[in-house]
C-alpha cells in the first residue's frame, strides 16, 4: 500500500558498487549511512548511495523490500568484528587451497550480521572444481556455516568494480542486471577492427557495450549499398570499398586500389540510379577574389623581377628600366668621385698635402666594415 510519506533509497553492499533499491518511511538518510537490510543469507549491513525519493517516482518492475532499521552502535560493532573474522577465514581457505593444490582464486568473504554464515567467492579457470575435501579441511577452523560460491569473470568484475576505457564506472556495476552473450560477430557488424585485446573489458571477455549499438548498425546498414557495388565514372569503374554510418559517407576505389573517392550517401544513390548531376562551384556576385599576379610556384624566387613572372612584353620594359637605372647610378657615382678629388686638391688643410712634404695624391680606398648587430651594441658608460 503506497503512501505519500513513503520513499525509496539506493544502497550497496560491502564488496559491490551496484545499487539496490529498498523502501523506507524516512527521508532523513544521508550518503554512506549504514542501514540493516534483509537478504537471503540473513540480515546484512548496507551503505546508502542514493538519497530518498518519493516512491511514486520509482519505475522499477521488482517489488521493494523495506529497510529494517538504521545501523545502531551494536550493529556497527558486529559489522567490524565480522570483517576481521572474514579475513581470518580467507587466510584459512587459502592455506587449504595451497595444500590441496586446487585451481581456485579467492575474491572475498562476507559474514552476515548475525555471524553464523559466511560466503566465500572464488574464480577458477576450469568449469568445475571438486572442493569437498577443502570444506572438510577448513570447516573446523571457521565459525558458522561456510558457503563456497564460484563466480564467472564477468561476475568478478561486477563485484570488484572499476573504470572502463571510456572513463566511466563499469556497466555491470551500475545498471546491468544480466549478461548477454557477446560474440565477435557483433564487432564485425559494427565494422570494428577485430583486435581482441582492445575489444575486451576488465573481465577479459568481450565488452558488454558491443551490444548497445548493434541493432542500430543493423538497421542503418540497410540504407547503404553493398560492398563491391560498381559505380561508373568517365575515367572508369569504381567499387564500394567501405562506408561510415556516423558521417553517412561512402568510399569508392578503382580496380587497382590506387585511387579513392568519398561521396555522401545521397550522391552515391543518385549515381546508381543515373540521376546524379555533378555539382559546380559557382562564385557569388559579391565574392571577393584576388587578381592573378603570376606568382612563380617554386621554392626559388626569381629575384630579377622581384619574385614575379611577367610576360615577354613586360620583360623588355623591366629590362630597359633596369639598364637606365644602372646607368644613372654609375654616372652619379663618377660625379661624386670627381667632385671629391677636386675638393681635396683645392683644400690646403688636406692631410695628404701636409704629410711629410709628400704631395702626391693617393687614391681613396674603401674598407669593408661589418655592421654590428643591434643586440651586441656595447653599453654606454
Amino acid at each position: 500500500m503506497e503512501d505519500k510519506n513513503q520513499y525509496y533509497i539506493g544502497v550497496h553492499y560491502q564488496n559491490s558498487e551496484k545499487p539496490y533499491c529498498f523502501s523506507t518511511e524516512f527521508d532523513d538518510f544521508k550518503m554512506d549511512d549504514m542501514v540493516v537490510v534483509d537478504t537471503p543469507n540473513g540480515t546484512e549491513i548496507a551503505f546508502v548511495c542514493l538519497l530518498p525519493k518519493p516512491l511514486s517516482t520509482y519505475a522499477g518492475k521488482l517489488a521493494l523490500k523495506p529497510i529494517l532499521r538504521k545501523a545502531s552502535k551494536s550493529d556497527v560493532n558486529s559489522f567490524n568484528y565480522n570483517a576481521m573474522a572474514a579475513k581470518k577465514a580467507i587466510e584459512v581457505t587459502q592455506d587449504g587451497i595451497a595444500k590441496l593444490n586446487l585451481p581456485m582464486n579467492i575474491i572475498s568473504g562476507v559474514y552476515n550480521l548475525e555471524g553464523n554464515h559466511i560466503t566465500i567467492t572464488y574464480t577458477t579457470p576450469e568449469k568445475r572444481v571438486d572442493f569437498r575435501e577443502l570444506l572438510k579441511l577448513i570447516t573446523p577452523h571457521i565459525e558458522g556455516r561456510v558457503e563456497l560460491r564460484q563466480i564467472a569473470p564477468r561476475d568478478k568484475a561486477k563485484m570488484i568494480g572499476g573504470l572502463g576505457l571510456c572513463g566511466m564506472p563499469l556497466c555491470c556495476t551500475t545498471f546491468l542486471d544480466a549478461f548477454e552473450g557477446i560474440s565477435i560477430s557483433r564487432a564485425k557488424n559494427q565494422m570494428l577492427t577485430v583486435n581482441i585485446p582492445k575489444l575486451s573489458g576488465q573481465c577479459g571477455k568481450l565488452k558488454c557495450c558491443l551490444a548497445f549499438e548493434d541493432d542500430t548498425y543493423t538497421i542503418e546498414k540497410k540504407d547503404f549499398p553493398k560492398l563491391g557495388t560498381i559505380v561508373k565514372f568517365e575515367e572508369g569503374e569504381y567499387k564500394v570499398d567501405s562506408f561510415n554510418i556516423i558521417s553517412r559517407t561512402v568510399r569508392l576505389a578503382n580496380a587497382t586500389r590506387d585511387d579513392f573517392k568519398t561521396y555522401p550517401l545521397e550522391d552515391v544513390k543518385a549515381m546508381l540510379d543515373g540521376t546524379y548531376k555533378k555539382k559546380e562551384t559557382l562564385k557569388s556576385e559579391n565574392e571577393f577574389s584576388l587578381p592573378d599576379f603570376h606568382i612563380v610556384e617554386s621554392h626559388t624566387r626569381d629575384v630579377s623581377y622581384g619574385g614575379m613572372n611577367p610576360d615577354k612584353q613586360d620583360k623588355t620594359h623591366y629590362r630597359d628600366a633596369a639598364k637606365k637605372d644602372n646607368g644613372n647610378n654609375r654616372n652619379r657615382r663618377n660625379h661624386n668621385r670627381n667632385s671629391g678629388n677636386r675638393n681635396n686638391n683645392q683644400n690646403p688643410n688636406n692631410q695628404n698635402a701636409q704629410g711629410n712634404g709628400n704631395n702626391n695624391n693617393k687614391p681613396h680606398r674603401h674598407y669593408y666594415r661589418p655592421r654590428r648587430k643591434q643586440g651586441n651594441k656595447p653599453e654606454s658608460k
